[in-house]
């Protein structure tokens, strides 16, 4: 009877999930490269796994070892701007690999587990600081994408685990566990890598970790905030609810660094929190004037309703029902 793999299964869902990025979102395409890969692989490893294909073999630890500095390269991508020439240095993994698989194979055990754990170490680094570390994405989001990149950087450190286990296998004389420890480990890492990459689904979570006490605000902070302040209030930015930290920092002409360090510094806050305030004393006068809660919540440029009312809940104390209903 037929059977499907499970990582052509992996496959075939990631390439679905490319197929409906490039159709709803070009704008996304660093990560569907990203799926891509992840699918590709998937495939290399059924190929290589389920079917005996030689080739697929030879080549699954090279292209093993492009799965982790592209999910840096797409962390870098999403986190401050268009990549750089100098970000070509992270070729240098996949090419060590490809001379390893030629001149020594015994150093593959070593290099992959350290790329997976590497890239994945400093994506959780960067990641810990919020959103403050993703420019880019949506000030409306809150910490929701910073979480996502924390998962895939706990799954690619969970990948170098996946490989430590195939060495000790190989050392125990269980060599013949190796197909299904590459089959399940690498699946599920891959299909979380990708599919985390796009998921749009998880629209609530805990509530934004608080901040380290700030540095005191130097002059130039203090003018900035003025600035900042005046934009706000003038113009209203807060009510897009496509407004990034990057957005608003071209509004003012800074550096997205120079932006985020004020407002952390003169209010204790990260920039989601202080647009989110914002956009709380927004939903509050549309509230006063009689609309309804979601109302409400768009016309302050919330865009889902579990961001609302965590929001809502942090600034006032109450939900937005019960706070209408006290009024």
């Amino acid at each position: 009877m037929p059977s499907l793999p499970i990582p052509v299964f992996v496959a075939m869902i990631l390439a679905f999930l490319v197929v409906r990025l490039w159709v709803t979102d070009r704008r996304m395409a660093p990560v569907a490269w990203l799926v891509l890969l992840c699918a590709a692989q998937s495939l290399i490893i059924a190929l290589g796994q389920h079917f005996g294909v030689a080739a697929a073999r030879w080549v699954q630890p090279v292209t093993a070892a492009m799965v982790a500095p592209a999910a840096w390269v797409v962390f870098l991508a999403s986190a401050r701007r268009t990549l750089r020439a100098a970000d070509l240095v992270h070729l240098s993994g996949p090419v060590a690999a490809l001379v390893a698989r030629l001149a020594a194979p015994a150093m593959l055990d070593a290099l992959l587990p350290l790329l997976f754990a590497g890239y994945g170490a400093g994506i959780l680094w960067f990641g810990l600081r919020g959103a403050d570390a993703l420019p880019q994405h949506r000030l409306n989001a809150g910490d929701l994408p910073s979480r996502l990149w924390l998962v895939i950087a706990a799954t690619l450190i969970a990948s170098a685990f996946a490989d430590l286990v195939i060495i000790a296998a190989q050392i125990a004389g269980l060599a013949a566990w190796q197909p299904w420890i590459i089959t399940l480990f690498s699946g599920i890492n891959l299909l979380l890598i990708g599919g985390l990459g796009l998921s749009r689904a998880l629209e609530s979570g805990p509530s934004d970790p608080e901040p380290d006490t700030p540095a005191a605000p130097s002059p130039e902070d203090a003018d900035l905030m003025a600035r900042l302040d005046a934009l706000m209030e003038a113009e209203r930015p807060y009510l897009d609810p496509d407004l990034t930290l990057a957005r608003l920092a071209r509004r003012l002409h800074v550096p997205v660094k120079q932006l985020s360090t004020a407002i952390n510094r003169s209010t204790g806050d990260n920039v989601s929190r202080y647009v989110n305030a914002a956009r709380v004393a927004a939903a509050q006068t549309a509230l006063r004037s009689g609309e309804s809660v979601t109302g409400a919540m768009l016309t302050a440029g919330f865009g889902t309703k579990s961001n609302f009312n965590r929001e809502f809940l942090r600034v006032t104390g109450q939900s937005p029902s019960a706070w209408r209903a006290a009024l």
